[in-house]
């Protein structure tokens, strides 16, 4: 395998992940922090992290509507519901685990 079809694969395997979160609106972010320690978020400032670092103008808020495939705002409206007190919990449980994004 080349680095160019490395490179491809992974794109598209993104592009797969997002359409996935993009299409299970009823899984809230809490729920994949707690779970697997990232959200949409998370590969929201990885997306933007790497923009930034390639000198391009397209910052965090520009990388969740990729992620969402909607403004923040609008994907909040429509399908982010309140945490639970136990959600909340084990998030701060899981915390430890979370995701490390550099300059975030």
């Amino acid at each position: 395998m080349t680095k160019e079809q490395q490179t491809q694969i992974e794109a598209a395997a993104f592009r797969g992940l997002v359409a996935h979160l993009q299409e299970r609106s009823d899984v809230q972010n809490i729920d994949l922090m707690n779970l697997a320690g990232f959200c949409r978020n998370c590969l929201a400032k990885w997306y933007s992290a790497e923009a930034r670092r390639l000198g391009l103008d397209f910052d965090y808020a520009d990388a969740q509507q990729a992620v969402y495939g909607m403004s923040i705002d609008e994907w909040k409206r429509d399908y982010q519901q309140p945490a639970s007190e136990e959600q909340q919990r084990r998030f701060e449980e899981t915390r430890p685990q979370h995701a490390q994004i550099s300059g975030y």
